[in-house]
């Protein structure tokens, strides 16, 4: 974990998958009240990241991990708190695309990192992140409704089984907390849709900066 920031008394938030897309709009975005702990294994992209929310004032930590790592995440969490006690925010978008093709062709590989990263990671992602969010805090995690649809076996099952699961967190947690919410963006223009829409229109999607802004009113309940 690298932090290149200065001490802040700004709340704090964790956005995994914070290196490309909308994750990294997202964390631009919150890093203009939020102090931000970008998570993510692509290091350049966390740079560029970095560079920006410090050209505008902001401040980050970066950390260049891998959210399919148990013992990796524990550390960061367990850093996260000892160095500030809670987060406000967390906002999961880290995701995998495997490539569209038939259930009867799809790679054994491609299916293993599918499960790894959409759906198994949530399982030890919010045993370590809620703590840190307290009763108080809030997780956001994003819709993209593709379960059941041809050619989607890999990402639509286990985007699908993500978003169960979160859905079954918040039903357990509205009383209490921490508030889980579950947004459905616009059709980006990010790297992950041009793999499921090669000729796709580019020009008719939306920017991930400017859907960030959209999403952020309902990201932050303001």
């Amino acid at each position: 974990m690298t932090d290149t920031s200065r001490p802040t008394a700004r709340p704090v938030a964790l956005v995994t998958g914070a290196s490309r897309g909308l994750g990294f709009a997202l964390a631009d975005a919150l890093a203009d009240t939020h102090h931000i702990v970008a998570v993510a294994r692509t290091v350049g992209g966390l740079e560029e990241l970095d560079d920006r929310i410090q050209s505008k004032g902001g401040s980050a930590t970066l950390a260049p991990m891998d959210i399919t790592n148990a013992d990796a995440m524990a550390q960061l969490c367990r850093s996260v708190h000892d160095r500030w006690g809670q987060i406000a925010l967390w906002v999961h978008t880290a995701i995998f695309a495997g490539p569209l093709t038939p259930v009867n062709h799809m790679d054994a590989k491609d299916w293993k990192k599918s499960v790894s990263i959409n759906l198994d990671a949530m399982g030890h992602l919010v045993p370590y992140v809620a703590p840190l969010l307290g009763l108080e805090g809030r997780a956001v995690f994003f819709e993209d409704n593709h379960g059941g649809e041809k050619f989607f076996g890999h990402y639509g099952t286990t985007k699908s089984a993500q978003i169960a699961l979160a859905r079954s967190w918040q039903a357990e947690t509205v009383s209490t907390g921490p508030q889980v919410r579950i947004l459905s963006p616009k059709p980006i223009s990010t790297t992950l849709r041009a793999r499921f829409y090669p000729g796709e229109d580019r020009d008719a999607l939306a920017d991930a900066g400017d859907e960030a802004a959209r999403l952020l009113p309902e990201i932050l309940g303001t």
